[in-house]
């Protein structure tokens, strides 16, 4: 496909390194020419100097033989106004970046007048993700399939966990579940696992199934499952914004410290349910006054990596269950899996892999489209969700019949919104939604899953 991106900032050079190893045709444009150097000289990709929403420089770009334009400048208008343009030039399809919360509300509107074909929000994207990791304990991230109906949860395993130590067809035997161990990390090695496997304290594993049943196997492993009802939130962004509506929801309650006081007189505002505080959050003698980190959970969500990284280890320091932290840097996302902090939340990378997986679903859609795709373990995974169509060659076929390309896994079947862990007897229907965990293989059709 021919993709142009437009802003080579960490969205716009994140998901032209994902792109780029997919073999796609990629044009950037950016003002920042030490940045187009960069990206130059690390990835396939031609880069172009300029204003994006000129319409010369789009000419020049392709965009009237693009498959796709993708705005991720740092400006909601800028964005809407390449995006526009390049659809009157003739441009295929367009997505834009918005960030703005009166512009996401528009959504719909802006799709219909404008032509935009996708609109992501970095920002609400992360808060959703926080919102799901806080309904498991001591999740590392929560990815979703199928409207809600699979979800995927990645934890650390722990010496006292029940599943800690024993082969996973015994643990099943002891403790009867419907989810699926489906992917793991140990140390640098990368496992898809089989019945025979056994999970080690500090292995990052992934484990999927649907909501109430995950919740039951950690019950089972002996985890606790208490419900949250006291957050506090460190930064008062967009991200705390989207994060406390979306709380709220459940009844939770919210307080928000905040040093600005123009932020926080305009979170007052917008938040009248939650209680936002002026002080410094990097502050102990705020933290102690405010009992902060007498909460059941902390999220820091500055704009400063620093602040975020010290600020949730004083939390996990000081007993709160429930910690997250957002991070950009690549070296400071190691750097806090190193020290322990597990719950990470890279707005960048959601970004790219929610766009990486519409661009998926471009490239084939005359087959089994691409629905969602994720990125785990440092990109060496990928959970893919497909559509079953007619083009699909193996329907009304048993699993274990299939000849399955090595390291990959068939690991949960939706079909009539019901969650299926799959096993040889099983076979995929046309119209079933199908989730493949693999080594990276860059997947785009169902089809693909199978030995040449």
């Amino acid at each position: 496909m021919k993709i142009i991106i437009i802003g080579n900032g960490k969205v716009g050079y994140t998901l032209a390194e994902q792109l780029s190893i997919a073999n796609h045709d990629l044009t950037i444009i950016d003002r920042d020419l030490p940045a187009l150097q960069r990206a130059e000289g690390s990835l396939d990709v031609m880069c172009i100097s300029g204003n994006g929403a000129s319409i010369r420089t789009l000419m020049e770009a392709g965009a009237r033989q693009s498959d796709l334009v993708i705005a991720v400048t740092n400006s909601d208008e800028v964005n809407i106004v390449c995006c526009l343009l390049a659809k009157k030039l003739g441009a295929h399809h367009t997505v834009a970046r918005i960030r703005d919360p009166e512009y996401s509300a528009d959504a719909p509107l802006l799709q219909k007048e404008i032509g935009l074909d996708m609109i992501i929000n970095p920002e609400r994207a992360a808060a959703m993700e926080i919102s799901r990791i806080f309904r498991y304990p001591s999740a590392t991230g929560v990815d979703t399939f199928a409207h809600g109906k699979v979800e995927m949860v990645g934890f650390v395993i722990e010496q006292n966990d029940r599943i800690t130590g024993i082969p996973l067809y015994e643990f099943n035997r002891l403790y009867p579940n419907r989810t699926l161990l489906c992917a793991i990390q140990r140390g640098r090695e990368i496992i898809i696992p089989n019945g025979d496997f056994i999970p080690q304290a500090e292995d990052i594993a992934y484990i999927i199934g649907n909501p109430l049943e995950l919740r039951r196997c950690f019950l089972l492993m002996g985890r606790p499952m208490s419900r949250i009802k006291d957050i506090a939130i460190l930064g008062g962004s967009r991200i705390a914004t989207y994060l406390t509506w979306e709380l709220s929801k459940s009844d939770m309650h919210v307080r928000i410290l905040e040093k600005n006081i123009n932020k926080c007189e305009h979170l007052s505002e917008l938040l009248p349910n939650a209680l936002i505080i002026h002080g410094d959050g990097t502050n102990s003698e705020v933290i102690e006054e405010e009992n902060i980190f007498q909460s059941d959970a902390f999220v820091s969500l500055t704009d400063r990596d620093e602040d975020n990284l010290l600020m949730a280890l004083n939390a996990i320091h000081a007993g709160v269950p429930n910690v997250a932290a957002k991070m950009t840097r690549p070296n400071y996302i190691d750097l806090s899996k190193d020290v322990g902090l597990d719950s990470i939340i890279s707005p960048k990378d959601l970004t790219a892999n929610i766009i990486s997986s519409y661009v998926r679903s471009l490239s084939n859609s005359e087959g089994s489209a691409v629905e969602r795709l994720y990125k785990l373990l440092d990109n060496k995974i990928e959970a893919v969700e497909f559509t079953a169509t007619a083009a699909t060659r193996f329907l009304n076929t048993t699993l274990k019949a299939l000849r399955l390309k090595k390291g990959l896994l068939i690991a949960a079947i939706v079909r009539n919104d019901e969650a299926i862990i799959p096993n040889g007897d099983d076979m995929i229907l046309e119209g079933d939604r199908v989730i493949v965990v693999a080594r990276t293989l860059f997947l785009d059709d169902l089809n693909d899953i199978l030995k040449d």
